[in-house]
């Protein structure tokens, strides 16, 4: 791709570090920006800045927060005593979408994945642990991606909660297996999440 100007390429390039987004889409993008209002660009220039300078992480869930703790562990309406156990942050945003589920959450950053060097001292179980352990909790659900690394987070972290007193289930299977929640339609994990199972019975039909 050749420029005639050395601002759009340096913009191209910049855009094109994005995930999912190619030259060809960079380009576009970039075009369109040069056709906005100055102060409209600004505005978005310094919305992106803004957002990388002061967002912070709950120290709770882990969730992304304006604050120490965000504003779903800080609401007093939700059910403290239930926690769903997500991979990522774009989980919670689609339970949320769901509008199904009024508990809290708990992120743990990623799955175990020993192919990827991702072990679960890289993750945030000690904080899951320690949450149950000085919290009245009182059930534990996995909505985790239906696939091997995600059973095996489940089957993982289910050992380590055995001693508690709390109730632990899955999301049932209406994602397919190998499939990612972040994608599946509201509709379908509104039922996985209604229709949950208890963990015990998961691994049992997942071997």
């Amino acid at each position: 791709m050749i420029f005639s100007s050395s601002l759009l390429e340096n913009a191209v390039n910049e855009f094109a570090k994005l995930p999912g987004i190619g030259k060809k889409t960079a380009l576009r993008l970039v075009l369109h920006l040069i056709k906005q209002d100055v102060n409209d660009v600004i505005g978005f220039s310094n919305a992106i800045a803004t957002l990388r300078e002061e967002i912070r992480f709950c120290r709770r869930c882990h969730n992304i927060s304006d604050k120490e703790l965000c504003n779903i562990c800080s609401n007093t309406m939700r059910k403290q005593e239930m926690i769903c156990v997500v991979e990522t942050i774009r989980d919670v945003i689609a339970i949320e979408s769901t509008q199904q589920f009024n508990g809290i959450y708990h992120v743990l950053g990623g799955i175990i994945s020993p192919l990827d060097g991702v072990g679960p001292e890289q993750l945030q179980i000690d904080s899951l642990i320690s949450r149950i352990s000085k919290e009245n909790i009182s059930e534990i659900i996995f909505a985790l991606n239906p696939n091997i690394q995600g059973d095996t987070t489940i089957y993982y972290i289910g050992k380590k909660l055995k001693s508690f007193p709390v109730k632990i289930t899955t999301i049932a299977r209406g994602i397919a297996f190998g499939g990612e929640l972040e994608y599946a339609d509201e509709m379908t994990l509104a039922k996985s999440i209604s229709n949950r199972i208890p963990v015990e019975n998961y691994i049992t039909a997942s071997n």
